[in-house]
């Protein structure tokens, strides 16, 4: 039986293959306007983060001040991509098909974006009521906000309870909310997670062992 009761999942790269393209859009864009950044800078510097975050941080290093339909065009021009693209994360489906624990999750994209993601891979109807989104409380990943809400909204403690996650900030939020937090390395880029992680996997085939 489980030391868990309950499952905090990440979304975007734990739940939905959605990191290359929302960090390829980005990256496109700010190129647009004179970045001269890849994909693994996007990596690096964006993964994890709010949008608001990385608009500053791209800010910083183009020659003119962003328009103020960045924000705008950034989420129509990702959603489109989405819709084309995105895929679950491989093994995920099984994992919440055979999880016996409750299970939600736990994102840093509004709402839309979640449900518009988790629709288009198929899992939606298995979150619902079940999602919580940093815009909805106005506090972000390192700030442990989302996973305190989500634990206690699904009647858990943090001590009850394990997070799944994949970036430095979510890894981070997790430890600052006393929960314990296995870091998913499937595309742990700079080698992040393993310090500050309960433990890391780098297969969704390995998670249902692992919460035994």
């Amino acid at each position: 039986m489980s030391k868990y009761k309950c499952v905090i999942f990440d979304c975007d790269g734990v739940l939905v293959d959605s990191e290359p393209i929302s960090n390829g859009v980005l990256v496109d864009m700010a190129n647009e306007h004179g970045a001269n950044i890849d994909l693994e800078y996007a990596y690096k510097h964006f993964k994890g983060s709010f949008l608001y975050s990385c608009i500053k941080k791209i800010e910083n290093i183009v020659p003119n001040s962003l328009p103020k339909t960045f924000e705008t065009e950034y989420r129509q021009r990702s959603y489109e991509a989405f819709k084309e693209q995105v895929q679950p994360v491989d093994g995920i489906k099984d994992v919440l098909d055979n999880l016996s624990i409750p299970f939600c999750v736990a994102s840093s994209g509004p709402v839309e974006k979640i449900k518009l993601n988790l629709s288009l891979i198929g899992l939606l109807d298995k979150f619902e009521d079940k999602i919580f989104s940093c815009y909805d409380i106005q506090k972000w990943k390192p700030d442990p906000a989302v996973f305190l809400w989500a634990a206690e909204a699904m009647g858990f403690k943090p001590s009850e309870c394990v997070v799944i996650e994949d970036s430095l900030s979510g890894v981070s939020a997790a430890n600052n909310g006393g929960f314990d937090v296995f870091g998913f390395t499937a595309h742990d880029y700079n080698d992040e997670l393993k310090s500050k992680s309960t433990l890391t996997f780098n297969s969704m085939k390995q998670l249902l062992q692992l919460l035994d």
